[in-house]
């Protein structure tokens, strides 16, 4: 069936003129595909893309029908952004990016650098700057039609995505930002007097509006029962994730593992001695914990294991690439079902393999639920942190606190 998709959208793509032929067997066989494998559905980008291709097929002017889809994406991008979780994502993203080197910068996005790296206020000043930015980028579109010359949206819709771009930010899809802006130009700037009521027939715009309005809204109240993909909560900082603790003497079980790829020491030992490898996935570890939710984990480990010494600990993303082939920040994709099928083939004894799971912050709730699960034994501890005591935690204990 993935094959068949990817010649069903090469087809298109290379159509002279592309109709509902080319369009209907993608919009059915994406949807099936979702059934029998949630990862290459996600990977598609369903909630933006398979829409998009829906209108293409059912829509009798599919232009206001695809412009709706595009400010649901800007919208909701932005309503998911007003938290505590976003501050910190500013911060680590704007410390780390290419263009912005000065010590003096990534220094003032820190409360106290290197003693408190929590957010400073001048990192929460950017980034509800941002989040006022990317709610004014589809209010200025929506606008057009009544007069609101386009080039005031697109200006706004150009800072919006050429400051995410210029960061590089880790796990950021920069293609996608590309099609965003080109979608600007295409669907506002072409045609910026079309009204968003003339996309029809009512069945194709109630998909639209469930699709665009409801799912997205269901996701930020429920997160743990829907996809952040599907429910638009583009980097933000509020997602699931995951911890795997592996002992150290049990990674050989791995071998008995079909995966994608080779155990993570193994690909890095092609480059890197033991040290500088350790030092690697530590970035990963410490990119996790300087993020809000990730200050759940100096509480939560020492629930998973009793000695962290004997365990390697990795990201659950790293788990989802060397075994599925792919992650995006989906920390459901390596929740309990990912878990029952490496445990399915590996067979670890009680205590061999632990996983955190830490889900996303509910909609009207001001805390993170989580869970920890043996691979062999099941869940052995859950719980809920509250916002507000990770808000008051350091990124990791500090050398003094550990004495």
């Amino acid at each position: 069936l993935y094959a068949a998709l990817i010649v069903l959208c090469v087809r298109a793509l290379v159509a002279p003129e592309p109709s509902a032929t080319h369009w209907l067997p993608i919009v059915a066989i994406v949807p099936v595909l979702g059934v029998l494998d949630k990862t290459i559905f996600l990977a598609a980008r369903a909630e933006h893309f398979w829409v998009a291709i829906t209108c293409f097929a059912f829509a009798r002017d599919w232009i206001p029908a695809a412009m709706l889809v595009q400010l649901a994406l800007w919208f909701w991008a932005g309503f998911s952004k007003l938290n505590h979780h976003f501050p910190t994502v500013t911060c680590v993203m704007t410390s780390n990016g290419p263009l912005t080197r000065a010590g003096w910068i990534r220094r003032a996005m820190y409360r106290s650098y290197p003693s408190d790296l929590r957010p400073s206020a001048f990192a929460a000043a950017m980034a509800h700057g941002g989040t006022v930015l990317e709610f004014a980028v589809p209010v200025a579109f929506a606008l057009t039609p009544l007069g609101t010359p386009p080039t005031v949206a697109i200006v706004l819709m150009l800072m919006l995505h050429g400051y995410i771009t210029s960061n590089i930010p880790m796990g950021v899809p920069l293609e996608w930002n590309v099609i965003v802006v080109y979608s600007g130009f295409a669907l506002f700037g072409a045609h910026p007097s079309v009204s968003l009521l003339s996309m029809g027939p009512p069945a194709l715009a109630a998909f639209v509006v469930f699709m665009v309005i409801a799912l997205p809204l269901l996701g930020n109240l429920f997160p743990r029962r829907i996809s952040f993909l599907l429910s638009m909560r583009y980097y933000a900082g509020n997602w699931a994730y995951s911890v795997w603790l592996l002992k150290k003497d049990a990674v050989p079980k791995l071998a008995r593992l079909r995966k994608s790829s080779g155990w993570i020491y193994d690909q890095l030992a092609r480059f890197y001695d033991r040290a500088t490898s350790v030092g690697l996935l530590g970035k990963v570890m410490g990119f996790r914990m300087m993020h809000l939710h990730g200050r759940a984990l100096p509480m939560l480990v020492p629930k998973a294991v009793e000695t962290l010494q004997d365990y390697e600990w990795l990201d659950g993303e790293l788990v989802a690439g060397m075994v599925l082939g792919w992650n995006f920040g989906e920390g459901h994709l390596h929740q309990e079902q990912l878990l029952e099928s490496v445990q399915a083939q590996c067979g670890f004894d009680e205590g061999e393999l632990r996983c955190i799971f830490v889900e996303s912050q509910p909609l009207l709730k001001q805390s993170c639920a989580w869970r920890i699960v043996d691979a062999k034994a099941g869940e052995i501890a859950s719980g809920e942190m509250p916002v507000a005591e990770m808000m008051a935690r350091p990124a990791w204990p500090l050398p003094e606190a550990v004495g």
